[in-house]
């Protein structure tokens, strides 16, 4: 079993990646959401899942575990394949789609193409208790924003703890400052929220 293949970036399209390791290069199915992880960049680390059928070896990269798993729970729903499932992640980041999924909002899995009613239905029953949204209210940030942003607010929130302060206060302190400025480093953020706090 592949865990991870890290290496350079030989080719890259929204659909597919070419990981060169160690002089071998690996052919990955990936998502638009890895795509858009790694465009642009010359290195690259990729969490893999291997598909081995009769006809043919296919391996599928992620750009997070979180992805990954997300991908795995998809695929273990009956009449979901991991084409499919990689449509799913296409269309929309792993945070937003675990929120659709724990608001059960099949309208949103259904503009997804190749998902019908019963399949949209079927993968939010199959995954209404496996998937759960972060404790953090990261969530309450938006798509790339909130994935950007997520290791900043765990560092920051970290941080604030060891000094002293309460854990649920500054996460809605850090939140509410990258809500504002998204860009800020660290730093920044824990600065303005010694400030509020």
């Amino acid at each position: 079993m592949i865990e991870y293949i890290k290496g350079e970036i030989a080719e890259l399209a929204p659909a597919r990646m070419v990981l060169e390791c160690a002089g071998v290069g690996y052919e990955l199915n990936i998502s638009l959401h890895t795509y858009s992880a790694c465009n642009g960049e010359r290195q690259g680390k990729l969490f893999i899942h291997e598909v081995i059928r009769e006809d043919a070896h296919l391996l599928y990269g992620f750009s997070s575990k979180e992805e990954r798993e997300l991908f795995l729970q998809l695929i273990s729903v009956s009449g979901v394949g991991p084409n499919t499932a990689r449509t799913i992640l296409s269309s929309y980041p792993p945070l937003e789609l675990v929120r659709i999924i724990s608001s059960q909002n099949e309208t949103a899995l259904t503009v997804v193409k190749g998902i019908g009613l019963k399949t949209a239905q079927r993968i939010l029953i199959d995954l209404k208790n496996k998937v759960k949204l972060p404790e953090s209210p990261t969530v309450t940030l938006t798509g790339a924003t909130a994935m950007g942003n997520a290791n900043v607010v765990e560092e920051a929130v970290a941080a604030l703890v060891m000094l002293g302060y309460q854990k649920s206060a500054s996460q809605k302190v850090v939140v509410s400052i990258l809500k504002s400025s998204p860009a800020l480093p660290v730093e920044q953020v824990i600065k303005s929220a010694l400030r509020m706090l």
